[in-house]
């Protein structure tokens, strides 16, 4: 494969992922506007709570 080509080939590969991303990002924000419209906007409960502290009674 000559050098020309493999360019040609990396600069496609480099514009479908930047479109990849966009479209990515676009859908996502429409995705958030619709869950918006139809849920309350409330904080998210965390992933894993940490357990509470324990006090040591010993000091």
């Amino acid at each position: 494969m000559p050098l020309r080509e493999l360019g040609a080939f990396l600069l496609l590969l480099v514009v479908v992922f930047i479109i990849g991303n966009l479209w990515f990002h676009m859908v996502e924000g429409v995705l958030d506007r619709i869950k918006g419209l139809f849920l309350r906007r409330k904080e998210p409960p965390a992933w894993h709570p940490l357990p509470p502290e324990e006090e040591n009674q010993d000091h």
